[in-house]
């Protein structure tokens, strides 16, 4: 039999919800969303290469790779020069969204806070725009007038996009920060929800990404610095407690017939350390500098050689790196019949570096044509680093003298991303399954608009979920 027709679907994202904290360590805590995992299907929900904010949502909206996406995080080479660099705004985003979709075929949608959303795009509906906006003084919504409008809501205004500043050494300031900017979200989720016409509904919320960064050591014995009784043990079950009631609050005004989604884009784990790419690339010879730097310095403060430079990489979550290519680059030093060898080369190289006593961490480089149908943008990383496979984070920076750091170089951070996010699917004919395995980042989008009955475009390369809707269409 064809599955019923959604009337609205409802879907909330929360960055980098962790699934063994919402699915094991913390589900007793978390009500509402415990409710819905019995209600409905749940599971680990596979996230893009690489696990990032930017690109993942994207990912999650288009059914598309970051390759096909054009962008790999949150900077991107602009080109094939060695400084220029762009940021992945709304206006890197080049394919149709789910929202696009659904607009074209009469469905008004709302839009709050979805990463990769300024500056603000016309949709049949509403949208506030993201974390990137700069400050409330930008044009950060559509219409346009529904700033003012939000301007007038005292438990929203002055509304916030993020938290100034989650790397702050301050923990009192940034956990009090984190539960102010969520209510303020969810209010103006609620006041959205209860009087604006919508079919299709989203939100995410940033506060559970900005939570793992500020507060992973405190709770987690793993972590190096973990001290048990310390003072912020609490902070972050106390969050996802303030999340969950702030969603059982939502639940109140959205309709009994609607769909409910709760999602991340991927998970968290714990922060072993750092790896000084660049620092490892000079001591390696890969990487020449036409004098060493007299202090830590970032890359792009120093002088390179570049007509004696093999390969340079930037630092993150993860690590991308850049092979100077003879005809590709300005100072091109790698021969093009070498490209593949020199990336071997590499690849062994980086997944041989183990910790500080050189006992194996796990570390997997990735290249870019291995993960993706199409490998599109101005200059794409030649290989993705995953150190530790993201047990240890990716650091540019160079002069230390050292491959190995405990120290962030953008300031203090306990977790790094995991490669599963969440998902919870709960709505009207769907049957309680227990968790459902296979599931990935771009099977949201087709799940939706079979949801409403609507044709999933060929292109997309998700898959409808099987027990959410059980048939799938597709675009002839």
């Amino acid at each position: 039999m064809p599955h019923a027709q959604a009337k609205k679907v409802v879907v909330i994202g929360l960055d980098c919800a962790e699934p063994s904290l919402v699915f094991e360590r913390y589900a007793d805590r978390l009500p509402n969303l415990t409710r819905l995992r019995d209600r409905g299907v749940w599971g680990k929900l596979r996230s893009c290469d690489p696990p990032i904010t930017v690109p993942a949502w994207m990912s999650m909206m288009s059914s598309k790779d970051p390759g096909t996406l054009g962008y790999y995080g949150f900077r991107n080479r602009a080109d094939r020069s060695y400084e220029k660099m762009s940021t992945a705004t709304s206006l890197a985003v080049k394919e149709p969204l789910l929202w696009d979709h659904l607009g074209r075929a009469g469905k008004k949608v709302i839009l709050l806070g979805v990463p990769q959303t300024y500056p603000p795009r016309p949709v049949n509906g509403l949208m506030v725009t993201d974390f990137l906006t700069p400050s409330i003084a930008s044009n950060y919504t559509h219409p346009p007038t529904l700033k003012d409008e939000i301007a007038t809501l005292p438990d929203v205004h002055p509304y916030e996009f993020d938290v100034s500043d989650f790397r702050t050494p301050d923990k009192g300031k940034i956990r009090d920060a984190l539960v102010r900017m969520t209510d303020k979200r969810f209010a103006l989720a609620r006041h959205l929800m209860k009087t604006k016409p919508w079919d299709f509904f989203m939100m995410v919320e940033m506060g559970t990404d900005r939570v793992h960064h500020a507060f992973w050591q405190y709770m987690d014995p793993e972590h190096h610095r973990y001290e048990p009784g310390n003072p912020f043990e609490s902070v972050i079950p106390d969050y996802y407690e303030h999340v969950d009631r702030k969603i059982g609050e939502l639940l109140e005004v959205v309709p009994e017939d609607a769909h409910i989604v709760v999602v991340s884009d991927h998970g968290a784990q714990c922060m072993d350390g750092g790896i000084a790419l660049n620092e490892w690339l000079v001591q390696k010879g890969y990487l020449v500098l036409h004098e060493p730097p007299a202090v830590p310095s970032r890359l792009e403060a120093l002088k390179v050689d570049w007509s004696k430079t093999t390969a340079w990489g930037s630092g993150g979550y993860y690590g991308r790196l850049f092979l100077n290519v003879k005809g590709r680059e300005p100072h091109g030093l790698i021969a093009p019949e070498d490209y593949e060898a020199t990336r071997d080369r590499l690849i062994a190289e980086l997944e041989a570096l183990g910790d500080p006593e050189g006992r194996p961490i796990g570390t997997r480089v990735l290249k870019p044509e291995s993960l993706y149908y199409n490998i599109r943008g101005q200059a794409p990383p030649d290989l993705f680093v995953y150190f530790g496979n993201l047990r240890w984070r990716s650091v540019g920076t160079v002069g230390t003298g050292m491959i190995h750091t405990f120290e962030n170089d953008t300031g203090p951070d306990d977790a790094n991303h995991a490669q599963d996010g969440m998902i919870i699917v709960a709505g009207p004919e769907i049957a309680a399954q227990g968790p459902y395995p296979g599931l990935e980042i771009r099977d949201l989008a087709p799940t939706v608009l079979a949801l409403f009955g609507l044709d999933v475009p060929a292109d997309f390369q998700g898959h409808v979920i099987p027990p959410v809707v059980a048939r799938e269409t597709a675009l002839s």
